[in-house]
């Protein structure tokens, strides 16, 4: 081989594996570069043992609903996927119907808009995000309302990684981070005139806890609004193909077992709340959620390409190409829900705390 052979050769690698790192993924348009991949706060020594260790938890998920590991497990899930979720996905972790004209950014934002909207909070009120993840929807809902934004993770690495975002968008005097367990929350009775939680409450052992804790720190008279992960009036418990798909999108997604949609209005109610509206937001007239899943096959064997070889470099941790195509065959159980109809990640509730209520009732 020549001498310009080999240059030639070489820049085309150089350049190829630059436009695969710096460019795909790239943090101002999704979150995270793919050089940067990591285990979030686990040792890069011990992200593989700590997937072997999840998959072993998660894999029976029927038997675990009352488990007081299930929250540490969570917390482990996020540390895993989180750079993966941002550099393949965006800063919101959750799903939203397709909009007729529009990106997929700006449907997750309307979707995202619609939950304080229901709120119909102020400009300066204080309101919580149960479950915010990076904060994708807290600076999305911030900016739309002008409320300033309360959110709670239990994974201190989502913690870093929103601060961070809020800074860099500007609106880190709006949003504020908590490190905390949304079933034991770090805040006063009757503190926040406003609650609301995106795809975030599903990963509860028990949903009746944690819509207690959003009782008990929401104002008397205001409201809180949650986008519920619901088996539909669709699945059936004895056909093996729904069980097996179910089961699959528990195993792939820190679930300690999916409620049925008839659950969710009768557990606020007996906290106390009123239901005031309930509504899958997946139904006709609203597009698939699930197509954004399916349009990304071809992204993910190039992306997976791409952790195989950083992994095989030693710039992502062992571990990282595991986890990838965990949620590779979790997205194609999640389609598999959406098209059969037997699942939905958007069932609607919105409650009301009576006016002349207390904390405790």
């Amino acid at each position: 081989m020549d001498s310009l052979t080999l240059f030639c050769t070489t820049f085309l690698l150089a350049g190829g594996l630059y436009w695969f790192v710096c460019v795909l993924g790239s943090a101002e348009q999704k979150g995270k570069h793919a050089a940067q991949l990591s285990g979030g706060s686990i040792d890069k020594e011990k992200v593989q043992d700590n997937y072997k260790q999840y998959r072993s938890f998660f894999g029976r998920p029927k038997e675990i609903e009352t488990a007081e590991k299930v929250p540490a497990f969570v917390d482990t899930f996020y540390n895993l996927v989180t750079d993966i979720y941002e550099w393949g996905w965006g800063q919101s972790f959750h799903f939203s119907p397709s909009i007729p004209g529009k990106s997929y950014r700006d449907a997750t934002r309307i979707h995202e808009e619609m939950a304080v909207d229901l709120l119909g909070v102020k400009k300066g009120a204080r309101i919580l995000d149960a479950g915010c993840g990076v904060g994708g929807p807290m600076r999305a809902i911030a900016a739309h309302s002008s409320a300033n934004v309360v959110g709670i993770t239990i994974n201190e690495y989502q913690v870093n990684r929103a601060r961070m975002h809020n800074e860099k968008a500007g609106l880190d005097s709006l949003c504020e981070v908590v490190c905390g367990n949304f079933l034991q929350m770090p805040f006063p009775d009757s503190s926040f005139d406003g609650v609301y939680s995106i795809e975030a409450t599903c990963h509860a052992p028990n949903l009746e806890e944690v819509y207690s804790e959003i009782y008990r720190v929401l104002k008397p008279g205001s409201l809180y609004v949650s986008y519920e992960w619901v088996t539909t009036e669709f699945y059936n418990p004895e056909n093996p193909e729904h069980v097996e798909i179910i089961h699959g999108i528990e195993r792939g997604d820190a679930l300690p077992g999916l409620r049925s949609y008839r659950d969710i209005a009768q557990i606020a109610k007996k906290v106390g709340f009123e239901v005031v509206k309930e509504k899958d937001l997946a139904k006709p007239p609203a597009k698939p959620w699930w197509t954004r899943l399916k349009m990304g096959r071809i992204a993910y064997w190039r992306n997976h390409i791409l952790v195989t070889v950083l992994t095989w470099l030693g710039i992502a941790p062992k571990g990282v190409v595991d986890v990838h195509e965990m949620l590779f065959v979790t997205a194609d159980y999640l389609t598999r829900g959406g098209e059969t109809g037997i699942f939905t990640p958007m069932h609607m509730v919105l409650c009301r705390k009576p006016e002349h209520s207390n904390s405790s009732d």
